[in-house]
Protein backbone atom coordinates (compact mmCIF):
# COMPACT_ATOMS: atom_id res chain seq x y z
CA UNK A 1 0.00 0.00 0.00
CA UNK A 2 1.23 3.33 -0.94
CA UNK A 3 1.68 5.57 1.56
CA UNK A 4 1.01 9.63 1.24
CA UNK A 5 3.14 11.61 2.49
CA UNK A 6 2.60 14.40 5.03
CA UNK A 7 3.49 17.86 4.30
CA UNK A 8 5.91 20.25 7.02
CA UNK A 9 2.80 21.90 8.31
CA UNK A 10 0.28 18.82 8.80
CA UNK A 11 3.24 17.02 10.22
CA UNK A 12 3.88 19.15 12.92
CA UNK A 13 0.14 19.48 13.69
CA UNK A 14 -0.21 15.68 13.84
CA UNK A 15 2.75 15.09 16.47
CA UNK A 16 1.87 18.21 18.62
CA UNK A 17 -0.51 16.16 20.80
CA UNK A 18 1.82 13.33 20.99
CA UNK A 19 5.62 12.43 20.25
CA UNK A 20 7.34 14.43 18.70
CA UNK A 21 8.95 13.40 15.32
CA UNK A 22 12.38 12.92 16.49
CA UNK A 23 10.83 10.50 18.76
CA UNK A 24 8.98 8.96 16.12
CA UNK A 25 12.11 8.80 13.96
CA UNK A 26 14.26 7.15 16.70
CA UNK A 27 11.50 4.82 17.18
CA UNK A 28 11.71 3.31 13.97
CA UNK A 29 15.81 3.63 13.88
CA UNK A 30 15.40 1.39 17.34
CA UNK A 31 13.56 -1.27 14.99
CA UNK A 32 15.88 -1.39 11.86
CA UNK A 33 18.76 1.04 11.65
CA UNK A 34 20.65 2.31 10.02
CA UNK A 35 18.51 3.87 6.98
CA UNK A 36 18.56 6.29 4.13
CA UNK A 37 16.09 9.61 5.00
CA UNK A 38 13.71 8.43 2.39
CA UNK A 39 13.00 5.24 4.14
CA UNK A 40 12.56 6.45 7.44
CA UNK A 41 10.15 9.44 5.28
CA UNK A 42 8.38 6.37 3.58
CA UNK A 43 7.91 4.19 7.04
CA UNK A 44 6.61 7.49 9.17
CA UNK A 45 4.61 8.79 6.29
CA UNK A 46 6.42 12.48 5.82
CA UNK A 47 8.23 14.12 3.27
CA UNK A 48 11.64 13.27 2.84
CA UNK A 49 12.68 17.06 3.30
CA UNK A 50 10.82 17.37 7.02
CA UNK A 51 13.03 13.97 7.86
CA UNK A 52 16.47 15.45 6.76
CA UNK A 53 16.05 18.26 8.25
CA UNK A 54 15.24 17.20 11.36
CA UNK A 55 17.95 14.17 11.02
CA UNK A 56 20.53 17.25 10.34
CA UNK A 57 19.34 19.42 13.07
CA UNK A 58 19.93 16.93 15.57
CA UNK A 59 22.94 15.67 15.21
CA UNK A 60 23.58 15.19 18.95
CA UNK A 61 21.07 12.27 18.51
CA UNK A 62 21.73 11.13 14.80
CA UNK A 63 24.76 10.08 12.63
CA UNK A 64 24.89 9.48 9.50
CA UNK A 65 27.51 7.12 7.80
CA UNK A 66 29.26 6.52 3.92
CA UNK A 67 26.43 5.87 2.54
CA UNK A 68 24.05 8.12 3.96
CA UNK A 69 22.36 6.00 6.22
CA UNK A 70 21.42 6.94 9.53
CA UNK A 71 21.73 5.58 12.95
CA UNK A 72 20.54 6.56 16.38
CA UNK A 73 24.25 7.64 18.64
CA UNK A 74 24.49 4.64 21.07
CA UNK A 75 24.11 5.60 24.88
CA UNK A 76 26.78 3.68 27.04
CA UNK A 77 24.51 1.15 27.81
CA UNK A 78 21.58 -0.89 26.63
CA UNK A 79 19.16 -0.96 29.55
CA UNK A 80 16.21 -3.15 29.29
CA UNK A 81 13.43 -2.46 32.36
CA UNK A 82 10.91 -5.50 33.17
CA UNK A 83 7.35 -3.87 33.80
CA UNK A 84 5.96 -4.16 37.21
CA UNK A 85 3.76 -6.98 37.48
CA UNK A 86 3.35 -9.58 39.83
CA UNK A 87 4.61 -12.24 37.99
CA UNK A 88 7.01 -12.00 35.09
CA UNK A 89 5.63 -14.28 31.89
CA UNK A 90 7.96 -15.37 28.94
CA UNK A 91 5.37 -13.20 27.12
CA UNK A 92 6.17 -10.46 28.83
CA UNK A 93 9.79 -11.01 29.29
CA UNK A 94 9.68 -11.24 25.44
CA UNK A 95 7.63 -8.59 24.46
CA UNK A 96 10.23 -6.37 26.54
CA UNK A 97 12.94 -7.58 24.88
CA UNK A 98 11.15 -6.76 21.64
CA UNK A 99 10.87 -3.20 22.69
CA UNK A 100 14.68 -2.66 22.24
CA UNK A 101 17.51 -3.68 20.00
CA UNK A 102 18.59 -7.57 20.17
CA UNK A 103 20.86 -7.52 23.22
CA UNK A 104 23.13 -10.30 21.38
CA UNK A 105 23.44 -8.64 17.98
CA UNK A 106 23.57 -4.94 19.51
CA UNK A 107 26.77 -2.84 19.41
CA UNK A 108 26.19 -2.40 22.71
CA UNK A 109 29.08 -3.91 25.27
CA UNK A 110 26.90 -2.87 28.22
CA UNK A 111 23.59 -4.86 29.01
CA UNK A 112 21.62 -3.97 32.17
CA UNK A 113 18.35 -5.76 32.86
CA UNK A 114 16.19 -4.08 35.38
CA UNK A 115 13.90 -5.66 37.27
CA UNK A 116 10.61 -3.09 38.85
CA UNK A 117 9.19 -3.51 42.41
CA UNK A 118 7.81 -6.31 43.22
CA UNK A 119 7.96 -8.32 40.20
CA UNK A 120 8.71 -12.14 40.91
CA UNK A 121 9.80 -14.47 37.70
CA UNK A 122 8.00 -17.61 36.44
CA UNK A 123 10.05 -20.08 35.79
CA UNK A 124 10.44 -20.64 32.50
CA UNK A 125 10.58 -16.66 32.16
CA UNK A 126 13.82 -17.11 35.00
CA UNK A 127 15.18 -20.16 32.42
CA UNK A 128 15.57 -17.89 29.11
CA UNK A 129 16.76 -14.72 31.38
CA UNK A 130 19.81 -16.97 32.61
CA UNK A 131 20.51 -18.01 28.93
CA UNK A 132 20.40 -14.97 27.85
CA UNK A 133 22.71 -13.59 30.24
CA UNK A 134 25.30 -16.46 30.00
CA UNK A 135 25.01 -16.22 26.24
CA UNK A 136 25.91 -12.31 26.15
CA UNK A 137 28.58 -12.77 28.72
CA UNK A 138 29.81 -15.28 25.73
CA UNK A 139 30.64 -12.66 23.43
CA UNK A 140 32.32 -10.41 25.60
CA UNK A 141 29.51 -8.59 27.11
CA UNK A 142 29.55 -6.92 29.91
CA UNK A 143 26.03 -7.28 31.94
CA UNK A 144 24.65 -6.53 34.87
CA UNK A 145 21.14 -7.53 36.59
CA UNK A 146 19.42 -4.57 38.79
CA UNK A 147 17.35 -6.02 42.11
CA UNK A 148 17.75 -2.68 43.72
CA UNK A 149 13.60 -1.98 43.75
CA UNK A 150 12.54 -6.19 44.15
CA UNK A 151 15.28 -7.57 46.37
CA UNK A 152 13.06 -10.95 47.20
CA UNK A 153 12.99 -11.57 43.85
CA UNK A 154 16.64 -12.29 44.31
CA UNK A 155 16.20 -14.33 47.41
CA UNK A 156 13.94 -16.49 45.10
CA UNK A 157 16.78 -16.82 42.43
CA UNK A 158 18.86 -18.09 44.68
CA UNK A 159 16.32 -20.70 46.05
CA UNK A 160 15.74 -22.31 42.84
CA UNK A 161 19.84 -22.11 41.53
CA UNK A 162 19.62 -19.08 39.27
CA UNK A 163 22.68 -17.71 41.04
CA UNK A 164 24.61 -21.40 40.90
CA UNK A 165 24.61 -21.76 36.72
CA UNK A 166 25.11 -17.50 36.45
CA UNK A 167 28.12 -16.55 34.64
CA UNK A 168 30.54 -15.50 37.80
CA UNK A 169 30.98 -12.52 35.33
CA UNK A 170 27.36 -11.12 35.76
CA UNK A 171 27.17 -8.07 38.04
CA UNK A 172 24.08 -8.49 40.44
CA UNK A 173 22.30 -5.63 42.16
CA UNK A 174 23.04 -4.29 44.98
CA UNK A 175 24.81 -7.79 45.16
CA UNK A 176 25.09 -11.47 44.13
CA UNK A 177 24.06 -13.54 47.04
CA UNK A 178 27.43 -15.24 49.21
CA UNK A 179 25.95 -18.55 49.95
CA UNK A 180 23.20 -20.49 47.45
CA UNK A 181 20.17 -21.47 49.04
CA UNK A 182 19.36 -23.91 46.38
CA UNK A 183 22.52 -26.12 47.79
CA UNK A 184 21.20 -25.07 51.18
CA UNK A 185 17.73 -26.18 50.77
CA UNK A 186 18.19 -28.85 48.09
CA UNK A 187 15.43 -31.65 48.16
CA UNK A 188 13.47 -29.94 51.24
CA UNK A 189 10.75 -29.31 49.25
CA UNK A 190 9.21 -31.44 46.96
CA UNK A 191 7.08 -28.40 44.70
CA UNK A 192 11.10 -27.63 43.51
CA UNK A 193 13.77 -29.20 41.69
CA UNK A 194 16.42 -26.96 41.26
CA UNK A 195 17.93 -26.03 38.75
CA UNK A 196 19.88 -29.00 37.41
CA UNK A 197 22.98 -28.98 35.08
CA UNK A 198 22.62 -31.42 31.82
CA UNK A 199 25.99 -32.41 30.74
CA UNK A 200 26.63 -33.05 27.21
CA UNK A 201 29.63 -35.03 27.57
CA UNK A 202 28.20 -37.62 30.75
CA UNK A 203 24.37 -38.45 31.18
CA UNK A 204 22.99 -38.13 34.12
CA UNK A 205 19.69 -40.18 34.67
CA UNK A 206 19.53 -38.73 38.17
CA UNK A 207 17.89 -35.16 37.23
CA UNK A 208 15.15 -36.61 34.93
CA UNK A 209 14.29 -39.03 37.77
CA UNK A 210 14.66 -36.30 40.48
CA UNK A 211 11.69 -34.49 38.21
CA UNK A 212 9.85 -37.13 37.97
CA UNK A 213 9.91 -38.11 42.11
CA UNK A 214 8.84 -34.30 42.42
CA UNK A 215 6.25 -34.34 39.80
CA UNK A 216 4.43 -37.60 40.99
CA UNK A 217 4.82 -36.12 44.72
CA UNK A 218 3.01 -32.80 43.62
CA UNK A 219 0.37 -34.18 41.12
CA UNK A 220 0.20 -37.80 42.37
CA UNK A 221 1.23 -41.03 41.18
CA UNK A 222 -1.62 -42.10 38.36
CA UNK A 223 0.20 -40.82 35.37
CA UNK A 224 3.58 -42.20 36.08
CA UNK A 225 4.75 -44.12 33.20
CA UNK A 226 3.39 -41.16 31.25
CA UNK A 227 5.39 -38.51 32.86
CA UNK A 228 8.48 -40.39 32.99
CA UNK A 229 7.91 -40.70 29.25
CA UNK A 230 7.52 -36.79 29.06
CA UNK A 231 10.45 -35.57 31.38
CA UNK A 232 12.53 -38.63 29.81
CA UNK A 233 12.42 -37.31 26.14
CA UNK A 234 12.60 -33.71 26.70
CA UNK A 235 16.16 -34.34 28.74
CA UNK A 236 16.66 -36.10 25.88
CA UNK A 237 16.34 -33.84 23.30
CA UNK A 238 19.23 -31.67 25.35
CA UNK A 239 21.04 -34.59 24.21
CA UNK A 240 20.14 -35.15 20.67
CA UNK A 241 19.69 -31.26 19.40
CA UNK A 242 22.05 -29.25 21.88
CA UNK A 243 26.03 -29.61 20.27
CA UNK A 244 27.34 -27.45 22.75
CA UNK A 245 29.83 -27.80 25.00
CA UNK A 246 27.73 -25.48 27.74
CA UNK A 247 25.74 -27.84 29.73
CA UNK A 248 21.94 -27.22 29.62
CA UNK A 249 19.95 -27.32 32.49
CA UNK A 250 16.69 -28.29 34.01
CA UNK A 251 13.90 -27.48 36.64
CA UNK A 252 10.54 -27.55 37.59
CA UNK A 253 8.28 -25.73 39.86
CA UNK A 254 5.08 -25.91 41.50
CA UNK A 255 2.16 -23.04 41.61
CA UNK A 256 -0.39 -24.50 43.88
CA UNK A 257 -1.89 -20.54 44.62
CA UNK A 258 -4.18 -19.15 42.44
CA UNK A 259 -7.28 -20.15 40.14
CA UNK A 260 -5.08 -22.90 38.19
CA UNK A 261 -2.72 -24.58 40.02
CA UNK A 262 -0.37 -25.61 38.18
CA UNK A 263 3.92 -27.43 37.57
CA UNK A 264 6.23 -25.97 35.15
CA UNK A 265 8.97 -27.84 33.92
CA UNK A 266 11.84 -26.66 32.05
CA UNK A 267 14.62 -27.64 29.68
CA UNK A 268 17.10 -25.60 28.26
CA UNK A 269 20.46 -25.41 26.41
CA UNK A 270 22.57 -22.58 24.26
CA UNK A 271 23.14 -25.41 21.34
CA UNK A 272 22.04 -25.14 17.52
CA UNK A 273 18.64 -25.61 18.59
CA UNK A 274 16.36 -28.48 17.00
CA UNK A 275 15.85 -26.33 13.41
CA UNK A 276 19.11 -25.54 13.78
CA UNK A 277 20.03 -29.19 13.58
CA UNK A 278 16.95 -30.74 11.54
CA UNK A 279 16.06 -27.91 8.96
CA UNK A 280 19.72 -28.60 7.32
CA UNK A 281 19.45 -32.50 7.13
CA UNK A 282 15.67 -32.19 5.20
CA UNK A 283 15.30 -33.22 1.56
CA UNK A 284 14.09 -30.93 -1.29
CA UNK A 285 10.61 -32.57 -0.75
CA UNK A 286 10.18 -32.46 2.88
CA UNK A 287 11.13 -28.79 2.59
CA UNK A 288 8.20 -28.21 -0.21
CA UNK A 289 5.45 -30.36 2.25
CA UNK A 290 6.39 -27.62 5.26
CA UNK A 291 6.21 -24.82 2.76
CA UNK A 292 3.07 -25.24 1.69
CA UNK A 293 1.86 -24.97 4.75
CA UNK A 294 2.67 -21.20 4.30
CA UNK A 295 4.11 -21.06 7.87
CA UNK A 296 7.70 -19.85 9.28
CA UNK A 297 9.57 -23.17 7.80
CA UNK A 298 10.81 -23.47 11.30
CA UNK A 299 7.74 -23.04 12.98
CA UNK A 300 5.73 -25.52 10.41
CA UNK A 301 8.44 -28.29 11.20
CA UNK A 302 7.94 -28.36 14.96
CA UNK A 303 4.17 -28.40 14.43
CA UNK A 304 5.02 -31.55 11.92
CA UNK A 305 7.34 -32.64 14.71
CA UNK A 306 4.90 -32.86 17.65
CA UNK A 307 1.79 -33.45 15.10
CA UNK A 308 3.02 -36.37 12.86
CA UNK A 309 6.98 -37.54 14.30
CA UNK A 310 8.50 -39.36 12.27
CA UNK A 311 11.32 -36.81 11.32
CA UNK A 312 14.98 -37.62 12.21
CA UNK A 313 18.70 -36.28 10.98
CA UNK A 314 19.53 -39.54 12.99
CA UNK A 315 18.85 -42.40 10.96
CA UNK A 316 19.10 -45.62 14.20
CA UNK A 317 16.26 -46.87 15.88
CA UNK A 318 13.98 -44.23 15.29
CA UNK A 319 15.31 -41.15 16.87
CA UNK A 320 14.07 -37.48 16.47
CA UNK A 321 10.73 -39.43 18.13
CA UNK A 322 11.15 -38.02 21.42
CA UNK A 323 9.29 -35.25 21.01
CA UNK A 324 6.17 -36.76 19.35
CA UNK A 325 5.40 -39.64 22.16
CA UNK A 326 6.34 -36.46 24.81
CA UNK A 327 3.22 -34.59 22.75
CA UNK A 328 1.22 -37.80 23.06
CA UNK A 329 1.82 -38.43 26.99
CA UNK A 330 0.95 -34.61 27.49
CA UNK A 331 -2.02 -35.09 25.29
CA UNK A 332 -3.49 -37.03 28.08
CA UNK A 333 -3.16 -34.65 30.86
CA UNK A 334 -4.70 -31.33 28.69
CA UNK A 335 -0.97 -29.90 29.44
CA UNK A 336 0.93 -27.47 26.80
CA UNK A 337 4.12 -27.14 25.59
CA UNK A 338 6.59 -24.36 24.37
CA UNK A 339 9.70 -24.57 22.73
CA UNK A 340 11.56 -21.31 21.92
CA UNK A 341 13.95 -21.53 18.78
CA UNK A 342 16.53 -18.73 18.13
CA UNK A 343 14.00 -16.23 16.85
CA UNK A 344 10.61 -17.93 17.37
CA UNK A 345 8.42 -19.48 19.90
CA UNK A 346 6.17 -22.50 19.35
CA UNK A 347 3.12 -23.10 21.61
CA UNK A 348 1.47 -26.29 21.64
CA UNK A 349 -1.79 -27.13 23.65
CA UNK A 350 -3.64 -31.03 24.50
CA UNK A 351 -6.96 -29.68 24.92
CA UNK A 352 -9.44 -32.65 25.35
CA UNK A 353 -7.70 -34.44 22.80
CA UNK A 354 -7.10 -31.93 20.33
CA UNK A 355 -4.25 -30.35 19.68
CA UNK A 356 -3.71 -26.53 19.06
CA UNK A 357 -0.97 -24.59 17.76
CA UNK A 358 0.19 -20.40 18.32
CA UNK A 359 3.45 -19.15 17.35
CA UNK A 360 5.15 -16.19 17.71
CA UNK A 361 7.68 -14.62 15.59
CA UNK A 362 10.30 -12.15 15.12
CA UNK A 363 12.09 -12.48 18.70
CA UNK A 364 15.24 -11.50 19.52
CA UNK A 365 17.46 -13.71 19.30
CA UNK A 366 18.48 -16.27 21.61
CA UNK A 367 20.75 -19.58 21.00
CA UNK A 368 19.52 -23.16 21.85
CA UNK A 369 16.29 -24.96 22.71
CA UNK A 370 14.25 -23.36 25.98
CA UNK A 371 11.31 -26.39 26.44
CA UNK A 372 8.67 -25.36 29.56
CA UNK A 373 6.34 -28.73 30.39
CA UNK A 374 3.21 -26.83 31.92
CA UNK A 375 0.66 -29.60 33.36
CA UNK A 376 -2.30 -28.21 35.17
CA UNK A 377 -3.43 -29.66 38.33
CA UNK A 378 -6.77 -30.49 38.72
CA UNK A 379 -8.22 -28.81 41.83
Amino acid sequence: MKVKAIPFRQAVARHSAGPTMVEEIQRVLRLNQPLKAKDIAKRLGIERSVISALLHQHLEVFVQNDAYQWSLIQPHKLLIEFPKTRWLTTDQLETTLCSVESPLESSHKIIVFKFSPDTSLLLDAMARLLALCNQLVGIGKFVTIDFDDCPSTSSYLSRIGFFDHLDGKVIVQPKRPKTSRATAYRGENTGVVELAPINMEERDDETPRRLQRSFEQCAGSTHTVGVLTILGELFDNVHEHSESPIPGFAALQLYKKGSRPHIRTVFSDAGNGIVGTLLPTLDTEMRQQLGCSGKNLGVALIEYIFSHGQLSRMQDDGRGLGLKRAGDFANKFNASISVRQETFEVMIHYRAGALEFEHRLNLRKMRGTHICFNFELTV
